[in-house]
């Protein structure tokens, strides 16, 4: 019994040892991508802003048009209670989802793109990295169906870049990740 206990002592001390307080906080790399009106967007756009990310693509037969239709929502929720956040849906399938397919897309769910940008302006293989190293979370695209494997997760980004919630997208979710993003714009 002593053995474990010395074990589990020695385990701790070494666990503490490697705590990562003093690190810096992880800093989303730069990116620049073109958003649903053709305009460069990217990380410059969102420098000092709090936002919220999701990933999703137009021809998807099942969570994205709920989860956009969420994002308008929760986009309508922001604007009445005055809160300065900005929207950016990745699309996961950048082959199909043009320019003009990410607007039609969007038009469907809101009028109002003063805040949201649907990107586009990558290939599939920057995306699916970038999904991975920015927002540890898979985007794959098997080459036997047209459909992509993506989160359905939003992600709530502060200020400096860093990706520092998680939350589902059904609007039961609204207060919680409302309480959060006003934290983040106070800090």
């Amino acid at each position: 019994m002593k053995k474990v206990s010395l074990f589990v002592i020695i385990f701790c001390m070494f666990l503490s040892a490697c705590s990562t307080k003093d690190e810096p906080s992880f800093q989303m790399k730069s990116f620049s991508y073109t958003d649903q009106n053709g305009q460069p967007f990217g990380s410059e756009n969102l420098k000092d802003k709090v936002w919220i990310a999701n990933f999703i693509f137009t021809s998807c037969e099942t969570v994205c048009p709920p989860m956009t239709a969420s994002m308008s929502a929760l986009q309508k929720e922001l604007k009445n209670q005055n809160l300065d956040v900005e929207l950016v849906s990745f699309s996961v399938d950048p082959t199909i989802d043009t320019v003009d397919v990410l607007k039609t897309f969007m038009e469907k769910f809101t009028e109002d793109s003063s805040n949201w940008h649907m990107l586009t302006g990558y290939s599939q293989k920057e995306i699916e990295e970038f999904a991975r190293e920015e927002f540890q979370t898979l985007v794959q695209k098997p080459s036997s169906s047209d459909q992509v494997i993506h989160s359905t997760s939003f992600y709530l980004v502060d200020k400096n870049g860093e990706v520092v919630s998680t939350f589902g997208f059904q609007q039961n979710h609204f207060d919680e990740l409302i309480a959060e993003v006003k934290k983040r714009l106070k800090s």
